[in-house]
């Protein structure tokens, strides 16, 4: 055999011996739910805004 065809005989066996890969979607949609972490940020940013202008500006309230 030459070259080429001990080439063309081992890329047909490694083809003919591979598996088979499938990729399909999941039935169910994938939830990531982060309301909770970010929510509470936000309230404490907030809390903390709030209370540095009630400190900086006590008689606006």
């Amino acid at each position: 055999m030459r070259g080429t065809e001990r080439w063309l005989l081992a890329l047909a066996a490694g083809a003919a011996l591979s598996g088979c890969v499938q990729v399909s979607a999941p039935e169910r949609p994938i939830e990531i739910n982060l309301n909770i972490t970010i929510r509470q940020e936000v309230v404490v940013r907030l809390q903390r805004d709030a209370q540095e202008l009630i400190q900086n500006n006590p008689g606006v309230f």
